[in-house]
């Protein structure tokens, strides 16, 4: 399964891509996108809905870890895939992709990046970015896998 490894890697460098571009260009104000969607600089030194982010710094080399222990763990998975296990080893890539570019972030700056502000009237869903929401969906197929729900081969 390691021929879907272009799966992760655009993953990374749509994140990358797009949090450099987030940086450079939204620094001083957010941006309107839709009546639901903001995009808008946000540095997060913690985990998801930024848990932990207002810990004492400790939090940054616990998630570089824990992220490097997860790639090389999904990598390993991957390697024991079968040929029936496709969504499998898509939705594996999407979460390694995604885990490589908030390793990244948190490596280079000692936070992560987000820009992408979801809104309903009042309410903001915490902001986040594209290897959050590769993330998101890997885990959803995983999901899916799990409760039998499997992509349709088309011979």
């Amino acid at each position: 399964m390691f021929r879907l490894i272009w799966i992760a890697v655009l993953v990374y460098v749509a994140d990358q891509l797009t949090k450099y571009l987030a940086v450079t260009h939204l620094a001083a104000h957010g941006i309107a996108v839709a009546p639901f969607l903001n995009l808008s600089l946000a540095f997060n030194t913690g985990a998801a809905f930024s848990f932990l982010s207002s810990a004492s710094g400790w939090q940054n080399g616990f998630f570089i870890i824990v992220g490097i222990a997860a790639s090389v763990i999904i990598l390993v998975m991957i390697g024991r895939l079968g040929s029936g296990d496709g969504q499998v080893a898509v939705a594996l890539m999407l979460i390694l992709g995604g885990a490589a570019g908030n390793v990244t972030d948190r490596i280079m700056h000692g936070y992560v990046v987000d820009f992408l502000d979801l809104y309903y009237r009042s309410w903001h869903w915490p902001t986040f970015n594209v290897a959050d929401s590769a993330i998101t969906v890997g885990a959803a197929l995983l999901l899916l896998d799990t409760l039998g729900l499997r992509f349709r081969r088309h011979d």
